[in-house]
């Protein structure tokens, strides 16, 4: 199952974040739902140029788009991305990684400093779902999103990568297990605890960016749950 597919089945008005917004692949259809507020964040420039033009003139008046990243502090860091062979690799740009020690022929890295702030100074009342994508910044991210978590009781969908944080398929689930949260993926269409990952066989990749190879399958996204709605949930996406 996609991600957009997940929120759409499991939908409740209210505000919807995308964290990592890219150039907006997921945002636009947040933006479709009924009586939906979507807020997107994305910190790297040239992404968020692409993501602002994804809704020229003007984004909707239930559409707010911020150049900033999430995390568990309040003020500047730096974002990095890795360059390949002249070719920018968007999709890893990171607050969490330096790129440093690759082959320097092949892997150069730009860094921009960037604003960020926790998710819980926006003091959301509504948030009903997070789309997270911040390639190795998740436990920063959800930690500046405690109270938000705790008082909301949102849907997640998070992106984790052994590849990018090591232990982060097991500390990044844990902290979410102590808000009361269950974290599931699915594979072969059925719906899987995270205790069923074998990180061994599932999560094998490497974290250079000019290292093409990943196990098969490859298992990153996982679908996360307040524990009083994860039965039910589990009824409304198996159908």
């Amino acid at each position: 199952m996609d991600e957009i597919t997940f929120h759409t089945r499991l939908h409740r008005p209210g505000t919807l974040l995308d964290v990592g917004a890219h150039d907006g692949l997921i945002t636009r259809p947040f933006a479709a739902l009924r009586d939906s507020r979507v807020v997107a964040f994305e910190p790297a420039p040239p992404a968020f140029a692409r993501l602002e033009a994804a809704f020229a003139p003007a984004p909707p008046p239930h559409v707010t788009l911020v150049p900033e990243a999430l995390g568990d502090t309040l003020g500047s860091i730096t974002l990095a991305m890795p360059v390949l062979d002249g070719v920018a690799q968007e999709q890893w740009a990171s607050t969490a990684k330096t790129y440093a020690g690759f082959d320097p022929a092949r892997v150069a890295v730009r860094k921009w400093q960037v604003p960020i702030r926790p998710l819980d100074s926006l003091a959301l009342t509504d948030l009903t779902h997070i789309k997270l994508d911040c390639e190795g910044a998740e436990y920063e991210v959800l930690r500046g999103a405690r109270e938000t978590l705790i008082r909301c009781r949102p849907y997640l969908t998070i992106e984790i990568e052994e590849r990018h944080r090591l232990g982060s398929t097991w500390s990044v689930p844990a902290y979410l297990d102590a808000l009361g949260y269950e974290t599931y993926f699915e594979l072969d269409g059925a719906w899987q605890p995270m205790a069923a990952l074998d990180r061994a066989t599932m999560q094998r990749a490497s974290p250079d960016p000019s290292v093409f190879e990943a196990s098969d399958p490859y298992v990153f996204v996982f679908y996360v749950f307040p524990r009083e709605c994860t039965e039910q949930a589990l009824q409304r996406l198996i159908r």
